[in-house]
């Protein structure tokens, strides 16, 4: 399989030493000083795209990737408020993106057990629920598109929160995210439910970016072939 690297940073470079152990091959590295090359001429001799940007480029370079018809793997956050017109240039140009917000196996395992852990305590209302992030300092976004992903689980299953707030003080039916930037954290989300008797948290801790790439490369593989709007709940099976 060949692939485009839409960001050619830190991830990028991570992503492609993970692609070239799977066997895959890197037809196009896109970044500031090669923009010029991100045309659909060479979109098109690449079998699939992998997009990790920032909040900023993001919407422009997966639009660039559904006209030229060359599927999409994006891991960029911070942009989803733009979200309808993406899925509407994609179904519009029948075209292939699969969005998470992390690729990592291991905080999509993560993911379902916020939910659970939400529904068993969405009756316990002598329990708060706090959460907090902790990334590097190059964060672009606050809080991470991991960290929103976890509140919208959690306010999908616990009926006494309806919003979320960062770093703020919240009203009753807020639920507090805060956000922490510290170097050289990868990743840290922790979801706490505090009570006068005893504390439940559930938290995940990246080591590196290894599982975030490996993830993402896994997304297209998957996604090479198929048509439509994906998720890694189906790259997974979950």
């Amino acid at each position: 399989m060949k692939i485009a690297l839409i960001g050619y940073g830190k991830m990028g470079k991570a992503i492609e030493e993970i692609a070239l152990q799977r066997g895959h091959t890197i037809g196009l590295k896109i970044d500031i000083a090669t923009l010029a090359e991100f045309t659909k001429e060479n979109l098109n001799k690449c079998d699939v795209a992998i997009e990790f940007t920032s909040p900023h480029t993001a919407l422009q370079n997966i639009m660039t990737c559904l006209d030229a018809g060359t599927p999409i793997v994006s891991g960029s956050t911070g942009w989803l408020e733009q979200w309808d017109i993406v899925k509407k240039k994609c179904e519009e140009k029948n075209g292939s993106l699969l969005y998470s917000s992390n690729y990592s196996i291991g905080v999509n395992i993560f993911f379902e057990l916020n939910k659970k852990l939400a529904a068993l305590m969405n009756k316990q209302t002598n329990y708060e629920v706090t959460m907090e992030e902790i990334h590097h300092t190059q964060k672009k976004d606050a809080p991470s598109g991991t960290a929103i992903t976890l509140a919208e689980q959690v306010m999908a299953n616990l009926d006494r929160k309806h919003k979320w707030v960062n770093d703020e003080k919240p009203a009753a039916d807020e639920l507090l995210i805060t956000s922490k930037r510290i170097d050289p954290a990868p990743g840290t989300h922790t979801v706490k439910y505090h009570s006068a008797i005893d504390d439940i948290e559930i938290i995940h801790t990246a080591h590196n970016r290894t599982g975030f790439a490996t993830g993402a490369v896994l997304a297209a593989e998957f996604l090479k072939d198929k048509k439509g709007i994906y998720s890694m709940k189906d790259v997974l099976g979950l």
